[in-house]
């Protein structure tokens, strides 16, 4: 889980200098960048499973921080058959080392993840869409509500769905992360440091369920596009 407040502005601060610095046809390129292509992974559109995600009947035992300086205000909210929250997007890069993903880019870099592929190795965040959870604590018990490593996840973000896997687990008192890949399919900027999204990104975890093996993230949509069916007509 990252701590990004400072980071963001650091980084804010510097591109407001530098782009003060240019002519107004010298922008920097990322001002001229092409739009995110939307993303629906499934047949489910975004808007019918926020539909059902109106209403929290919080589970959890407290409440969650979205970073380290916020204070607590994240319920994890129960549905049949599936779990909730609605949170920010911090960006982890754990696992394999790859360009995206190494000490150099990730000041929090640990070459290693809860879960692990079929192989043994951990994960690989700049390849695989994948979502991190609270690690248990006296709030929440992830594995008690039925949610395991592997376990399918609809990511809704921006009238976007994408499916993932429960890939890592962070501190146990903020919530609201995913891999690099995770971010990148969402047109959210993935830069560990200073990326992710502030607000507006729901999770919502389908009890029971695994992604086999879970580096595919084929199955991963697959399976995440039937519960997410089923979901409907179970609440």
């Amino acid at each position: 889980m990252r701590s990004r407040t400072l980071a963001l502005a650091t980084a804010s601060g510097a591109a407001l200098l530098t782009a003060a610095a240019l002519p107004a046809t010298a922008q920097p390129a990322a001002h001229r960048a092409a739009p995110h292509a939307a993303l629906q992974e499934g047949s489910v559109s975004a808007a019918r499973l926020l539909a059902k995600l109106k209403d929290c009947q919080q589970i959890s035992n407290g409440k969650y921080r979205t970073d380290e300086e916020t204070s607590a205000t994240v319920p994890v909210c129960g549905k049949n058959g599936a779990v909730f929250w609605k949170a920010d997007m911090d960006i982890d890069c754990d696992g394999q080392i790859t360009a995206q993903c190494n000490a150099d880019t990730d000041p929090w870099f640990q070459d290693d993840t809860r879960f692990h592929q079929s192989d043994g190795k951990p994960l690989n965040a700049a390849k695989l869409p994948y979502v991190v959870v609270p690690s248990v604590s006296g709030i929440w018990n992830y594995e008690s509500a039925g949610i395991k490593g592997g376990g399918v996840v609809a990511i809704i973000y921006n009238n976007q769905v994408e499916y993932a896997a429960v890939g890592d687990t962070g501190p146990e008192k903020i919530i609201g992360e995913a891999s690099y890949a995770a971010a990148k399919g969402l047109g959210i900027d993935p830069n560990p440091e200073t990326g992710g999204a502030d607000a507006g990104v729901t999770y919502l975890l389908f009890k029971d369920s695994r992604a086999s093996p879970i580096e595919s993230h084929a199955d991963a949509v697959g399976r995440g596009d039937a519960l997410a069916k089923t979901f409907l007509q179970q609440n």
